[in-house]
């Protein structure tokens, strides 16, 4: 079950309440977030809901049978929308657009990318600093002098940034440079990593594991909500499948599944789900009809010189058309 308590709980009334969820054998599982308290409890036992939710200092108490709970739609009627500041939302009818390079690469290739966006009305900025490379001689990113530099540059424009973060003991010096911190693929168990980014007041956006199912997602998600942190999106990236005649399988299924499942933001990734970059739009308009509450892509002034993914990264001119072709179906604003 969930107990959102009233923010004037007493401690005898707390004290009151856990003794009366330890009698019916539940265990008891305080969070404290940015927007409330509450308890987690924990339990087979079978009981009368009323003989909790009457007790006073409780706000709210819900059922909640799945094995993530806080991030269950079962208890939150309401979506989680994430306000980014300076009238950026996302989730509840405020779809976003994040684009921007695989890897944030110079100066001029960040200006470049600015001015693509402010044309285009985008405001959200992708690209990585940290890059987890499955060779260890590929490009790995500028790190956080190259963070500080595009920071910058997105700041003069009203831009927002999106980037990875690797290492717990990245998430402090990149902290003031970030405006949402990304947990990659090969990260999402990384148990150590979702514990410290649930105590930072900053969203986060986390995608599905390689080999990752729904549910493990959402139990990655409850890790991070769990620690104090709700501002929190879920994307679909594409997992490792049989098939080889594209980079990843991307599950269309799990859009759907995620909005019927819980209340977060659910982002879809098509450069990464098929990597390839003459389809990537085609999965961009698939995710939007399939209820997408965002698409994170990957665009370049020059995909071909791209330090890396230029092969599933789009042009200028290529992101222009989709976003178009968005527009006129409504799910991207003018």
């Amino acid at each position: 079950m969930i107990i959102q308590l009233e923010p004037q709980i007493t401690t005898d009334q707390l004290a009151g309440l856990e003794e009366q969820l330890t009698k019916i054998k539940y265990s008891v599982n305080p969070v404290k977030t940015q927007y409330a308290n509450y308890l987690v409890g924990v339990g087979k036992t079978d009981f009368d809901i009323r003989s909790i939710g009457t007790l006073p200092g409780i706000k709210d108490i819900h059922r909640v049978s799945d094995a993530y709970k806080l991030v269950s739609k079962k208890w939150r009627v309401d979506n989680t929308v994430i306000d980014l500041g300076d009238g950026i939302r996302i989730g509840e009818g405020s779809p976003a657009m994040m684009v921007g390079p695989c890897s944030i690469e110079s100066e001029e290739q960040v200006a470049l990318t600015i001015e693509h966006m402010k044309k285009n009305g985008i405001r959200i900025m992708r690209g990585g600093v940290y890059k987890p490379r499955s060779s260890p001689y590929s490009f790995r990113g500028l790190g956080i002098d190259g963070l500080k530099m595009w920071h910058e540059q997105t700041r003069e424009a009203g831009i927002k940034i999106i980037t990875e973060v690797m290492m717990v003991d990245q998430i402090e010096e990149m902290h003031d440079y970030v405006d949402v911190f990304q947990v990659g693929a090969r990260n999402s168990q990384n148990f150590n990593l979702l514990d410290a980014l649930g105590e930072v007041d900053r969203p986060v956006l986390l995608k599905r594991g390689i080999s990752g199912t729904i549910d493990e997602l959402l139990a990655s998600a409850e890790y991070i909500f769990s620690n104090g942190n709700e501002r929190i999106m879920l994307c679909e990236r594409g997992i490792r499948s049989y098939e080889t005649a594209y980079r990843n399988t991307f599950d269309i299924n799990a859009l759907v599944m995620l909005k019927e499942k819980t209340h977060l933001p659910v982002i879809a990734d098509p450069s990464h789900g098929i990597g390839v970059r003459r389809f990537v739009d085609k999965i961009a308009l698939a995710s939007a009809v399939a209820g997408a509450d965002g698409i994170i892509m990957e665009v370049h002034h020059e995909p071909e010189k791209a330090f890396s993914d230029g092969q599933q990264t789009l042009s200028f001119g290529q992101a222009e058309k989709l976003y178009q072709q968005l527009k006129r179906m409504e799910w991207l604003q003018e």
